[in-house]
């Protein structure tokens, strides 16, 4: 008596037979690459195949299970050049291996034997299970590699950093180098405090107009500004980056550390005027600023009143109405720096207004769908100090950081005259809002 099997031993005799042999071969194939080989092929390249598939559900459920379990962790390794490299290499891996088994899988089909009118969809299926598969493995290794580049461009090297007084704090600077202007200089300075256990969220905007910026005896501008920096309207805050990207010698390990002079005095100067260490720093070039916000697909900000775009002495080139508007990338850096009719402290709240909406949708879904954008647009408009290995922390406390309203204090007048501060009442009033809040009640 013969035995015989229908996949790896058919009736070759028989068109429709063959046919559906065809369509189990390209199907378990498409799920389970090396399965046709195991039952129709090769075992041995089929067991290799088959194995691999195994290990690769294997990691994916091990990573799903970190990430649950342990999100920080989870993220940090998804952050680290290394692990991305392997991952990468691992993507190409599968991408071959998807391709390898498709078409040996196409060639145990024997096409000439199935019944005529299957050839064609059999040919057309197996042409999209190849683009499916190999397409995708090989994009998502491509978007692997990208996010490692602008990682490694972007971020600084270094260990994990831990919180001071149980709180992270990240200053901002939108810098404006304009061809009207000399050099670069902050427009924007928001000092970010991040709770390191709930993740809760404090923004505190400083003017760019600020006068007497005071420093601490052992900052390297105190020799030079004892009394703060207090020169009359030639030292407003935001000239002290030109002026100290002029004085190199203050800051002469700056470079070396990843930073610069002027950064570092504005580091000094923030902290003065708020109270706050500044454990990091994130410089937004504001003409690259645009790039990012059309990466993200734009964002969507509550406008209060209409505002008029356009410079005070110079032509109008729109107007946004009240209400909420998604701004695109052209409009949201008009919003942010429209000085029509508008004071310095209006800009500063606009400015505040779109980092809020940007810190509230950037979602991992936004993220991964537009995740080559993004990363190109950020290394082309970002520098830092952050280590790379905080990444996974700060993700992760960005992500409890939905949990609760962000708070927003802004040291401008009437609160705090910008002309003759009292900082002894602006870093009060900091300590008051970064202090912990109450967790949040969840919602059943």
């Amino acid at each position: 008596m013969s035995h015989t099997s229908p996949l790896r031993h058919p009736d070759t005799r028989d068109p429709e037979v063959m046919s559906r042999r065809a369509w189990w071969l390209l199907g378990l194939n498409l799920f389970v690459p090396g399965s046709a080989q195991l039952l129709a092929g090769n075992r041995r390249w089929g067991r290799f195949a088959v194995g691999s598939t195994f290990t690769l559900w294997a990691l994916t459920a091990a990573a799903l299970l970190l990430f649950w379990l342990w999100r920080p962790a989870a993220l940090t390794l998804a952050t680290n050049v290394v692990v991305l490299w392997i991952v990468q290499l691992g993507l190409i891996f599968y991408a071959v291996l998807w391709l390898a088994t498709t078409v040996n899988a196409f060639t145990l089909v024997r096409l000439v034997r199935t019944a005529p009118r299957t050839r064609l969809p059999i040919a057309v299926v197996t042409v999209l299970s190849i683009v499916l598969t190999t397409g995708t493995a090989s994009y998502a290794a491509l978007l692997t590699g990208v996010g490692r580049d602008a990682l490694s461009t972007v971020f600084a090297g270094g260990s994990i950093v831990e919180p001071i007084d149980g709180r992270y704090t990240i200053l901002l600077l939108g810098g404006d180098a304009g061809a009207d202007r000399i050099g670069l200089r902050p427009d924007s300075m928001t000092l970010v405090s991040i709770d390191a256990t709930s993740g809760a969220v404090t923004m505190v905007g400083i003017p760019r107009n600020l006068y007497n910026a005071p420093f601490s005896e052992d900052s390297p501008l105190w020799t030079a500004w004892p009394n703060g920096f207090d020169c009359g309207d030639d030292c407003l805050l935001a000239y002290l980056y030109p002026w100290a990207a002029e004085h190199p010698e203050l800051y002469p390990n700056a470079e070396k550390e990843g930073s610069t002079p002027a950064i570092e005095a504005m580091r000094d100067a923030i902290e003065g005027v708020t109270g706050l260490p500044v454990q990091f720093t994130v410089l937004i070039d504001m003409a690259g600023f645009e790039s990012l916000i059309d990466a993200l697909g734009g964002v969507v900000v509550t406008v209060d009143e209409p505002v008029t775009l356009g410079i005070n002495g110079g032509p109008v080139v729109g107007e946004i109405a009240a209400g909420e508007r998604r701004m695109d990338g052209y409009t949201a850096l008009w919003y942010a720096r429209s000085r029509y009719e508008l004071t310095d402290f209006d800009r500063m709240e606009h400015q505040r207004d779109i980092q809020e909406a940007m810190l509230r949708q950037l979602e991992p879904g936004i993220v991964l769908t537009r995740f080559q954008a993004i990363a190109e647009a950020s290394s082309d408009l970002v520098r830092t100090d952050i280590p790379q290995s905080m990444l996974g922390v700060l993700s992760d406390l960005a992500v409890l950081s939905r949990d609760h309203e962000i708070v927003r204090l802004e040291l401008v007048p009437p609160f705090i005259d910008n002309v003759e501060p009292d900082f002894e009442l602006a870093r009060a009033s900091v300590a008051t809002a970064v202090a912990p809040r109450p967790t949040p009640t969840p919602t059943p």
